[in-house]
């Protein structure tokens, strides 16, 4: 009996300490990452609008980046995922918010339910896309106001940035890929290293 309990306590400690050891260069990379896409496309839009309504900077943007800078090999965080998650979910969202605009709860939860399924049904399951469909009925008035040009305008001009620093970032080291496909890491590899 006390054999086996050694065996699992030191089962344990080495779980327990597998899982939090600290990485420095993973979190340098997705620092950097991080940063550098949510601070790109502040900048790109700074002169445009306030500081309080800055519309190209949604708040799933924040989500997708932990997915594509922290967690690089998830298949939720691949390329076809993030990109087709939120232009799904943000046509959705507009679509939902113009056939019930006056009861943002149920356009609400109505968007983020289609979202999903729609996601689903086209292999592009992306949580944060979920927030995209949510924002386009929840939105500012200036948000509400874009209508079919929020999927083009924030969302696909902003996730196409965040893929394009995920991809640059990602690929820098040796200990990271991005994406997960290797056909896709091989064309990558050829053309920019």
């Amino acid at each position: 009996m006390r054999k086996r309990f050694r065996k699992h306590a030191r089962m344990a400690r080495y779980v327990i300490y597998k899982e939090t050891l600290i990485d420095f260069k993973d979190h340098f990379w997705t620092f950097l990452g991080s940063f550098a896409g949510i601070a790109l496309i502040g900048l790109l839009n700074k002169e445009n609008f306030s500081h309080t309504d800055n519309l190209f900077l949604i708040g799933s943007f924040g989500a997708s980046s932990v997915l594509i800078y922290g967690i690089v090999n998830s298949p939720l965080a691949q390329p076809r995922n993030l990109v087709g998650g939120h232009v799904i979910c943000a046509f959705v969202g507009v679509t939902v918010h113009y056939i019930i605009p006056n009861e943002v709860w149920l356009s609400s939860a109505f968007a983020v339910s289609l979202s999903i399924v729609a996601m689903q049904m086209t292999k592009t399951l992306h949580p944060p896309g979920g927030a995209t469909a949510l924002i386009a009925n929840i939105g500012s008035e200036k948000v509400t106001s874009l209508g079919y040009l929020y999927v083009l305008s924030p969302v696909l001009s902003g996730v196409l940035i965040l893929l394009l620093v995920a991809l640059v970032v990602n690929n820098m080291t040796s200990h990271r890929t991005y994406p997960k496909n290797k056909l896709w890491y091989k064309i990558w590899k050829r053309k920019y290293r």
